[in-house]
């Protein structure tokens, strides 16, 4: 993989080679080749691969992954892990305490206290798991050992970091029979103020999004409800911040430093408020008394109960109840989860923020937000129909800021 080398930098107590290009397998299909990373300027890459061999689409999933923690870190002061997939985020978070029913449905009830970063990877791991299987890792912190054990267990692609610990490493380099993608990233490289891609032969140059996701941004309350508190203003952070690098159009729902519902590019805004909408609601469902109470058969893993929980809580819930179905899964048959008490349950889901990366050109987002508790919204204005969005935000005693920023990202 390394065809020169042009320096190091250190990984706790060892040092590792640099190098200013990587040959890659091969790029996005295995037909497209060749394929390579490297620095046009033939300056050193500013990373290096301390395990594995990751490839074309990996890489695009840590670049984008590492800018989007290392700016919730920047922005909460908190540790921040994001699960890519296919250059989206699948969920993001930062560091808070697991409380008992979080560390349940996110599969780490097993594991003691967890230290901040590995609570932050369990958040954004666990808020949308069918989406997060085979995931990249984005780590804003060293990666300790608490992180690296729950990595482990995880079916995943690699992960990205600016350091680990002696002990951390050798757990991640035992993942996959050895051929766990491990990178490191220098913390303090800067890139070029001005960017390019090419497609289709042709040179595309525009100036990086410099973008500072910062509380004067959220400052302009246009509805009647100016009231935000400050774990909202956060929660609001963390969804603009997610939407800077997820592909366009997309919506995110945050709530309690996560987000819990990532509605990436989709060609219209209705369909991104649903798409995010019902994966915030599955996971509010996953809390409730009759998926906690689910008993699973011991030789059931997590991602095969992951299938399970999705078909129960959703509209073929019927399919595994059938006889024959649901003794491939459960101990015991489960209890009808019916639509009215999945609404009911809905329904105490409440203070949830959400950010859009262009504005609503209509209420219909905000009916749709409504369902799944949205009391905060961020979203850039400017639509000929605000003033019919401003009036059902009101009507649902909704805060909503305008940032007059739109966060597109291709």
């Amino acid at each position: 993989m390394t065809l020169e080398i042009r320096g190091y930098f250190g990984i706790g107590k060892d040092w590792v080679q640099k190098m200013n290009e990587i040959q890659l397998k091969y790029g996005c299909n295995p037909n497209q080749k060749p394929s390579r990373i490297y620095m046009e300027d033939g300056s050193s890459l500013p990373v290096s691969v301390l395990n594995g061999t990751p490839g074309y689409i990996n890489f695009l999933d840590a670049f984008n992954g590492w800018q989007l923690v290392k700016e919730l870190k920047e922005a909460t002061g908190l540790p921040a892990a994001a699960s890519f997939k296919h250059v989206s985020p699948a969920g993001a978070a930062v560091g808070l305490p697991l409380d008992d029913t979080l560390a349940k449905i996110y599969w780490v009830d097993d594991l003691g206290d967890l230290s901040p970063l590995a609570c932050a990877y369990a958040r954004a791991r666990g808020a949308d798991r069918m989406s997060s299987f085979g995931d990249f890792i984005a780590l804003s912190d060293e990666c300790d050992a608490d992180t690296a054990r729950l990595i482990k267990r995880e079916v995943s692609d690699g992960v990205i970091a600016p350091g680990y610990t002696e002990e951390a490493l050798e757990l991640l380099k035992a993942k996959k029979k050895g051929n766990y993608n491990v990178i490191q990233i220098d913390a303090s490289y800067v890139p070029a103020a001005i960017e390019r891609k090419q497609v289709f032969g042709i040179t595309f140059e525009q100036g990086r999004n410099e973008l500072d996701i910062n509380g004067g941004l959220l400052s302009n309350v246009v509805t009647d409800n100016k009231e935000i508190p400050a774990e909202s203003l956060m929660d609001l952070k963390i969804a603009l911040i997610t939407l800077k690098y997820t592909q366009s159009n997309s919506v995110c729902y945050v709530k309690g430093g996560q987000a819990i519902g990532i509605g990436a590019g989709q060609q219209s805004r209705i369909h991104c408020t649903r798409l995010a909408g019902q994966k915030a609601d599955n996971w509010y469902l996953r809390q409730a008394p009759q998926v906690m109470g689910l008993k699973f058969l011991d030789s059931l893993g997590r991602a095969d109960r992951d299938n399970a929980i999705d078909v129960y809580i959703g509209d073929e819930y019927e399919d595994v109840l059938r006889e024959g179905e649901w003794q491939k899964r459960f101990q015991e048959k489960p209890p009808v989860f019916t639509r009215e008490e999945k609404r009911a349950w809905l329904d105490g889901n409440k203070d949830v923020a959400l950010g859009s990366d262009a504005f609503f050109p209509f209420s219909d987002n905000i009916e749709r937000a409504y369902k799944s508790g949205v009391k905060y919204i961020a979203q850039p204005g400017g639509s000929v129909r605000d003033d019919l969005v401003i009036e059902c935000c009101d009507k649902y005693g909704m805060a909503m800021v305008f940032t007059g920023i739109r966060l597109f990202h291709h």
